[in-house]
């Protein structure tokens, strides 16, 4: 059996040995600040605060072996000659596939710090290299290096901190590196090189630069570097590499000394420090700071805050504790180390994705930073169950994106309500943005009770694309900002209930030549991108259609709290049509109709007029859409092969043809396809039967870790997308994405088959912990590839459906209308030995350990919930089919600063 990483407590701190023997590893390093670096075993990887703002060259997954410029920290010591503690250094590196390597290396990581001890016998030295990103308000990577002299003998050595500073943008990495260069400011200051562009290099627009990039360091407590290498070329000499460089090799004392200055060339971060005399048993202790910040901050400011081994402590222990507070309000204690504390890795990954958006990890290059729109949604759910952060303001803010065509800014910025019309200025429009809202919405609702959270006036987005981003709007004039005004200038609100309106009437009526919502830019598989004209997407029409059942569930609601009528847009009541002016809705071409005149009527301004309209008729009308759409999906798109196999087809390409089914190259199915259609309840329970049998025969892949996401449709699908021009297994082509096979889990929860969705969740949950096969640190990727090794760690979506899945549908723990909700659906085998399981958790801003117990180690379906004790107290419950409902009241009397202990008793079914 191969090495594997393991857990060493209870914490989530893990352990792995030799970790630098594998190619594509690296760890989060971050700060709310906005530092963001990725670093590996041997020290690769970034650091950054933006796009246009990175200190170290910036790195992609795979610049991680191939690169020579990283964090590195040499000894020259008298008798054995350059060592790397880093392990970057021409000599060790020849070394990585020798039996006989001198190096021995162990990583150890945690929330969210970063330690490798390396060992040399023959040198007589172990280094232990720490990094962090301290919780603090500076953009800083902390790095200690602490040297002890494990040998019985003396050691003297040359110690030299070597770290690239590449100070501008990633744009320049292969657009005018040498230009740009020309522009660096590099001083020498007592503590190490600071580096101040002169300018901020665009073509469209150089301005002047007001950012800073550092290298500091100082020696155990207080000695600084006696010099300084401040220009690459000089360290590492003619001919000379950064894993062997002349400065190093051949040291001499033609460093430069704290005044020097430099100006035109590539900047380096190269510390010469004191000559050391090691003892056998003491140590020597190096602090580094890696920090980007305003021209109006001095080093010294930087150095007096972080610079020192004591310092270096104090930050760690202050970190530690930051991070280790936002995971305690979700731990699960399944008797399962390994998992309970990997869920905790999961737990993290929500925060990560906040704090870096989709770009900044190696293998993310293809970002530029911000997060999507979709991301957004699916984050605040996990944010929701964990209690982090002001929710209902960041729910709140983000309805300020949509636009009253009913698409919305694809780009958050890094500030609540910020938004961008996209990322590179593309006008696209991705058909799913308009449904994601209303699933964190409503369990915002559920979870809180604040039913009144629908009626709150929001803004809406507004810029020169219109009409779903078919035509541009001419008259928009940019300088009155982002916001939807009416005809006479004035800012116009709508409630947050009109505002899901809008997203869900507009698409009702966008369809397609078989009556299928279109498909536009793409949907939630970003590679279904090039079906823009005839497609259409079957698979989130049936998601429309199920939220549509809940607006009205939610309209219905507002309407037990005495609320009869809501003011809506006038431009909007006709989208209602069956209120006023019903139509025919097989007819596709009087629905197009329909959505041409409303889009019209917002295309520049709207009049501000408002009607008042009745919640009974909203619902009614909204429930009559919803039901029209699944009896359409039922009887069109239901699909059998000759083996009897059934299912759901989820699309339709550029050409007006269905995408799957059974055709000579083979069978086509979808996994998305089932999974909307099992959620959304279009697929009856038989169908649902046949749905599971017909995945596990043509999608399951036990070896690389479950559900993959298709099957090989063996084709470039130009009239589909680019995922099929893949390779199949890879990404969006057939790989096991856990996002969709998370949410799979999910509906077949819903749907109570609860074996079958924990073995989902199981199958991704041992593929990601198998370390030989996925070569992942804990956590969940983005998707596992044709080889079974976890892609895009850390930023997916897929963990917050993951701990969403575990907490309200597998350990059944969710609010319903601001009641808390029991109802678990555990199999037998997450419990531990004594039949017990609990989580801590929250629920209306308290803290609850609940604990479940089945002495008779009943499985699922045989059990039922009979008694519940609250701080050993038996409490009153309503009794709900197999679920406990403890009501609000309840909630609301107890202390808020309590771990209240929640014991339910499982029993025998009657």
């Amino acid at each position: 059996m191969e090495n594997n990483w393991k857990f060493i407590d209870s914490n989530g701190t893990f352990e792995l040995t030799d970790p630098h023997q594998n190619s594509h590893l690296y760890f989060p390093l971050v700060n709310e600040a906005g530092m963001m670096s990725a670093i590996t075993p041997i020290l690769h990887g970034d650091a950054k605060t933006g796009q246009h703002s990175f200190l170290l060259p910036p790195t992609s997954a795979e610049d991680l072996h191939n690169a020579r410029a990283t964090r590195n920290f040499w000894v020259n010591a008298e008798g054995f000659g350059p060592w790397s503690v880093a392990g970057n250094s021409a000599r060790q590196i020849s070394q990585l596939f020798h039996s006989e390597s001198e190096d021995r290396v162990t990583l150890q990581a945690g929330f969210l710090w970063h330690n490798v001890i390396r060992q040399n016998q023959t040198l007589g030295l172990r280094a232990e290299i720490s990094n962090f990103s301290p919780h603090a308000e500076d953009a800083v990577e902390l790095m200690r290096v602490n040297l002890v002299n494990i040998s019985d003998h003396p050691i003297k050595f040359i110690p030299i901190a070597a770290i690239p500073i590449y100070a501008r943008s990633a744009d320049n990495l292969r657009d005018h590196r040498h230009v740009t260069s020309l522009l660096h400011h590099i001083e020498c200051v007592s503590h190490g090189v600071r580096v101040q562009p002169t300018l901020s290099f665009d073509e469209r627009g150089h301005h002047p630069n007001h950012l800073v990039y550092a290298v500091l360091g100082l020696e155990n407590e207080d000695v600084a570097p006696i010099g300084f290498y401040p220009v690459e070329e000089d360290f590492i000499g003619e001919g000379g590499f950064l894993d062997w460089p002349e400065a190093v090799i051949n040291p001499s004392t033609n460093y430069k000394l704290a005044g020097t200055i430099e100006e035109g060339f590539e900047a380096f971060g190269g510390l010469r420090f004191n000559d050391v005399n090691l003892l056998p048993g003491e140590s020597v202790s190096y602090t580094l700071i890696f920090a980007i910040f305003p021209d109006t901050l001095k080093s010294k400011e930087i150095i007096a805050k972080y610079g020192g081994h004591g310092k270096f402590e104090y930050w760690l222990e202050k970190t530690k504790a930051y991070w280790q507070s936002n995971l305690k309000n979700l731990v699960f204690q399944s008797g399962d180390l390994q998992f309970d504390s990997w869920m905790k890795w999961v737990s993290i990954q929500p925060t990560l994705r906040r704090l870096f958006g989709n770009s900044f990890l190696p293998d993310h290059d293809y970002g530029r930073g911000g997060r999507g729109w979709r991301d957004l949604w699916q984050d605040i759910l996990a944010l929701m169950i964990m209690q982090t952060g002001q929710v209902t303001n960041l729910l709140f803010e983000n309805f300020a994106g949509v636009r009253l065509d009913g698409s919305n800014a694809t780009i958050i910025g890094s500030h609540p309500g910020e938004f961008k019309a996209d990322r590179n200025n593309i006008p696209r429009v991705w058909m799913d943005h308009g449904a994601w809202p209303l699933l964190t919405t409503q369990l915002y609702i559920h979870q809180t009770g604040d039913i009144d959270f629908l009626m709150l006036d929001q803004k809406y987005f507004k810029d020169h694309h219109i009409e779903r981003a078919q035509a541009i709007d001419v008259d928009w004039d940019p300088s009155q900002g982002t916001n939807q005004r009416t005809a006479s200038g004035e800012l116009y609100l709508g409630s947050v209930l009109e505002h899901l309106l809008v997203q869900h009437l507009v698409v009702f009526y966008n369809v397609g030549e078989h009556n299928i919502i279109k498909l536009e830019g793409a949907d939630w598989n970003d590679g279904l991108d090039m079906a823009a004209n005839r497609g259409e997407s079957v698979a989130f029409t049936a998601m429309y259609a199920n939220n549509l059942q809940k607006i009205s569930q939610l309209a219905a609601q507002l309407q037990q709290k005495n609320l009869r009528e809501i003011e809506l847009a006038v431009e909007l009541l006709p989208l209602l049509d069956t209120i006023q002016n019903p139509i025919n809705y097989d007819s596709i071409q009087e629905k197009l109709q329909r959505l041409k005149l409303y889009l019209a009527s917002v295309r520049h301004t709207v009049s501000g007029k408002k009607l008042s309209v009745s919640i009974s008729k909203l619902t009614n009308d909204l429930e009559t859409k919803a039901n029209w759409m699944i009896n359409h999906l039922r009887s069109q798109e239901w699909i059998c092969d000759s083996k009897g196999n059934g299912w759901f087809n989820g699309y339709y390409n550029n050409d007006g043809q269905r995408l799957e089914g059974e055709f000579d190259s083979g069978v086509r199915m979808t996994l998305t396809g089932q999974v909307f259609m099992l959620m959304g309840g279009i697929a009856t329970d038989d169908q649902a039967q046949t749905i599971i049998k017909t995945v596990d025969h043509y999608l399951l892949n036990e070896t690389v870790g479950g559900y993959q996401l298709n099957t090989n449709f063996k084709e470039i699908l130009l009239n589909m997308g680019r995922s099929f021009g893949f390779a199949f297994g890879h990404k969006e082509n057939g790989a096991v994405f856990s996002h969709m096979a998370v949410m799979y889990a999910y509906a077949l929860y819903e749907r109570n088959f609860v074996k079958e969705a924990h073995r989902v969740l199981a199958y991704l949950y041992n593929q990601s912990v198998d370390f030989p096969a996925s070569r992942m640190y804990p956590g969940i990727p983005e998707y596992f590839n044709s080889r079974g090794r976890g892609m895009y760690p850390y930023l997916t979506g897929s963990a917050s459906w993951f701990l969403l899945t575990i907490l309200t549908q597998s350990y059944g723990i969710r609010g319903e209308w601001g009641d808390l909700l029991i109802s678990p659906k555990l199999l037998r085998e997450q419990f531990d030995s004594n039949g017990e399981t609990s989580v801590q958790t929250w629920f209306a801003g308290k803290r609850f350990t609940i604990t479940y117990k089945n002495p008779q180690m009943l499985q699922y379906g045989e059990y039922q919930p009979a008694t519940a004790t609250l701080d050993g107290q038996e409490i009153q419950f309503s009794k709900i089919s197999n679920s406990l409902c403890i009501p609000r009241t309840t909630i609301n009397s107890l202390n808020e600063t309590h771990q209240h202990t929640l014991v339910v008793q499982l029993a025998r079914k009657n």
